[in-house]
C-alpha cells in the first residue's frame, strides 16, 4: 500500500496501472489524475471494480504485451509488485516504455531479493537493485533507484518472521524448495506461510496489528530496503 502513497508526488495526467489487483490504490491516485486506466488478468476483480468505479477504464488482459494500448498514450504508469510474476520481464519493461508519452514517468516496485526468506513459487524471479536497473537501462535513460523500507516495528516483525521461517526450512536438508517445480511448491508454501504468520500473530499479536502504512518510508538505500522502488522517465 505504501507504494501508492509514495507515488502521489509523481502521478499526473493520463495514468495507467498495470496489475491493479483489488484496486487498493485507486482511491489514493484517482483524485490526482485526469484519467485512470487499470489492467489486471483477474476477470472477476475487473468486473467488480468496473461497477464500483464507472469513470475508470478497466481492462482484463494477460500482459505483456499491452496489446490494447497505442504508443505514447500515458503520462504516468504505475505497476507495483507485478514484474516478479512476469515471464518475459524484458517485454514488460519495453511495453511500459512504448505506451508512455515522451517525458512520461513509470513507477515500478518489486521485492528485494536480498530480503526474501525463502523461495516464493508465485514469483518467476526476484531481483537485486542493480540487476533490475540494468534491465530497465535497455529502454530508459533516466532511472532513479530507491527503496521502500520499514521502521523498527516493521523490522522487528521481519526478524521474527525470518527466525520462524528458518525453523521450518532447516528441515529442507536437500534444498527441495529450490528445484521443485513452482506449481507443485505452491501448495506446501501457502499452507506453511499461513501457519507461520498465524503462529507469529498468536505469539505477539501487537507485532502484527500495530504496523500501519505510516511505518514505511522511501529509502535512498535500495540495496538495504525491503522493496525496490524505481522512478523511470521516457
Amino acid at each position: 500500500m505504501y507504494a501508492y502513497i509514495a507515488a502521489k508526488d509523481f502521478v499526473k495526467g493520463d495514468l495507467l496501472e498495470i496489475g491493479c489487483g483489488d484496486g487498493r490504490g485507486v482511491d489514493v491516485l484517482h483524485p490526482l489524475v485526469s484519467a485512470y486506466t487499470a489492467i489486471d488478468k483477474n476477470d472477476i476483480l475487473i468486473d467488480i471494480l468496473g461497477k464500483k468505479y464507472p469513470d475508470i477504464k478497466f481492462i482484463s488482459q494477460f500482459i505483456p504485451p499491452l496489446s490494447m494500448i497505442p504508443d505514447n498514450t500515458f503520462d504516468t504508469v504505475v505497476s507495483f509488485q507485478v514484474i516478479e510474476h512476469i515471464e518475459n520481464d524484458d517485454l514488460y519493461v519495453k511495453e511500459i516504455y512504448r505506451v508512455l508519452k515522451p517525458g512520461g514517468k513509470a513507477l515500478i516496485s518489486t521485492v528485494n531479493k536480498k530480503y526474501s526468506l525463502s523461495r516464493n513459487p508465485w514469483h518467476v524471479r526476484e531481483y537485486f537493485a542493480a540487476g533490475l536497473k540494468q534491465l530497465m537501462t535497455k529502454y530508459f535513460s533516466t532511472i532513479d533507484t530507491k527503496g521502500i523500507h520499514g521502521n523498527e516495528k516493521v523490522m522487528a516483525y521481519y526478524e521474527e518472521n525470518k527466525a520462524s521461517v528458518k525453523r521450518i526450512t532447516k528441515w529442507d536438508i536437500f534444498g527441495m524448495q529450490w528445484w521443485m517445480p513452482r506449481a507443485i511448491l505452491r501448495v506446501p508454501y501457502d499452507i506453511l506461510n499461513r501457519l507461520n504468520r498465524k503462529k507469529i500473530m498468536n505469539a505477539n499479536n501487537s507485532l502484527v496489528s500495530d504496523i500501519v502504512v505510516d511505518d514505511y518510508f522511501v529509502s535512498q538505500n535500495p540495496e538495504e530496503s525491503l522493496d525496490l522502488f524505481y522512478i523511470v522517465t521516457k
